[in-house]
């Protein structure tokens, strides 16, 4: 699933988008209004988290654009505390409000409770085929058996899995992964897709976790 966060303080987004990632959610970063609408308006996203104090377009100006065009969950995020701004973003069509400084498990918990409401799929397991990723219990299975992973093989599967039938680049796993900037020099990706591949895949006679040459890898089910 696709969040789309418009924040125009960077360690804060950063912050905010690794934490998301880390329960499996796809992120993008916008950092003014102007662009965060644009993204908005031309994406596709599950839910949004909208800053209302941005360069460009302010969210409420953000807000009133896509709520005219667009009716996903959009989350409110500000310093503001006061009854009227609060008031205002909800009368303007925002599904919450979440005032800064807040605790990130509250933050994620406001999140999947919205997507729940909107009857999307659950957020806590994922599957292709035999194998089954359960992101509340930290725990991977194939055909039944029990897969011994590493937080990285963990967190590298969950990317994978939410974008399953996509060919994901060494440079977006990198960046979601490692939060690094990917180095052509730096095998760091292809050791870490091996050492899961003969966890997830080598032991099993069919395979889901496939190399696209030159362009990266993908997960997904062949006849």
């Amino acid at each position: 699933m696709r969040i789309l966060t418009v924040e125009d303080e960077p360690k804060f987004a950063d912050h905010v988008m690794q934490a998301l990632v880390e329960i499996g959610f796809v992120v993008d970063i916008a950092r003014d209004g102007i662009v965060g609408k644009h993204m908005a308006l031309e994406g596709s996203y599950d839910l949004m988290l909208l800053d209302v104090m941005l360069p460009g377009i302010d969210g409420f100006g953000v807000l009133q654009a896509v709520r005219e065009k667009k009716d996903f969950p959009i989350i409110l995020l500000t310093a503001r505390d006061t009854v009227a701004d609060r008031v205002k973003g909800l009368q303007m069509g925002a599904d919450d409000y979440v005032v800064k400084p807040f605790a990130l498990p509250e933050l994620l918990a406001r999140v999947q409770a919205l997507l729940r409401r909107g009857h999307v799929q659950d957020l806590t397991v994922m599957q292709l085929g035999d194998l089954h990723l359960d992101l509340v219990r930290h725990r991977a299975t194939r055909s039944g058996r029990r897969l011994d992973l590493s937080a990285q093989d963990f967190k590298l599967l969950a990317l994978f899995l939410h974008r399953q039938g996509q060919v994901l680049s060494r440079t977006i796993l990198a960046e979601q992964v490692w939060d690094i900037n990917f180095d052509c020099d730096s095998n760091v990706v292809d050791v870490a897709v091996r050492r899961l591949r003969q966890k997830i895949d080598d032991p099993f006679p069919v395979k889901l976790l496939h190399t696209v040459r030159g362009a990266g890898y993908v997960m997904e089910t062949r006849a």
